[in-house]
């Protein structure tokens, strides 16, 4: 089997990552490409930390078992299968799935911290950072977290406030400047998709 060529993509919350993410694996057939995000690697609620006002942080690095996405990413960087239960975010209208990880040509390793995981860090080929404004990362995260996460508009705002932008200065926005690729996501990533699936598509190519 052709050694994965794992590429890493982070971003600040809401900065359009996951409709990237959807459009690069689009670009592919399935058995070429794999997917393994760090959203399904949350602790569970009651471990999370809470800040002043005994309101959950899910937007610190303790919040992701780091050990576990590790042990995952090299797995599948090895060539074996991963299974994993879905994370809902504690939705309780959404039934949780196992999730099957397939080593692939090309292995996607997504979350807000994977630069900052040195474990998961090391073992990427290529860093791709999806950047976008403040005010545009703030408007998809208040529809996304009401639509997909049942949060009203006061606690979208506080999170965002005392938890997002507090972790996206410290842990994500310094991880920029080491990145192999920054795309721009203001209004739209068509380029930056386009000159990466390019390059992925060599890579695919050079293994058959």
């Amino acid at each position: 089997m052709q050694t994965p060529y794992l590429i890493g993509i982070t971003g600040g919350s809401a900065s359009g990552k996951t409709t990237f993410l959807r459009r690069l694996l689009e670009a592919f057939p399935e058995e070429q490409i794999c997917l393994i995000s760090q959203d399904n690697y949350y602790h569970p609620r009651e471990k999370q930390l809470r800040d002043d006002m005994g309101v959950e942080n899910f937007d610190l690095p303790a919040s992701i078992d780091a050990a576990a996405y590790a042990a995952d990413v090299l797995s599948i960087s090895q060539g074996r299968e991963v299974r994993r239960k879905e994370y809902t975010f504690n939705n309780a209208a959404v039934t949780p799935q196992e999730l099957v990880f397939r080593p692939a040509p090309i292995v996607v390793v997504e979350g807000i911290f994977v630069f900052h995981f040195e474990e998961i860090a090391k073992l990427l080929n290529l860093k791709v950072y999806i950047d976008a404004q403040e005010h545009v990362k703030l408007h998809r995260r208040i529809i996304r977290d009401r639509d997909e996460r049942g949060y009203d508009l006061a606690d979208v705002l506080y999170r965002y406030t005392h938890h997002v932008a507090p972790t996206y200065e410290q842990f994500i926005a310094p991880y920029k400047h080491y990145a192999d690729i920054v795309i721009p996501n203001n209004r739209h990533f068509e380029r930056g998709l386009e000159v990466l699936v390019g390059f992925l598509r060599t890579k695919v190519n050079a293994g058959e």
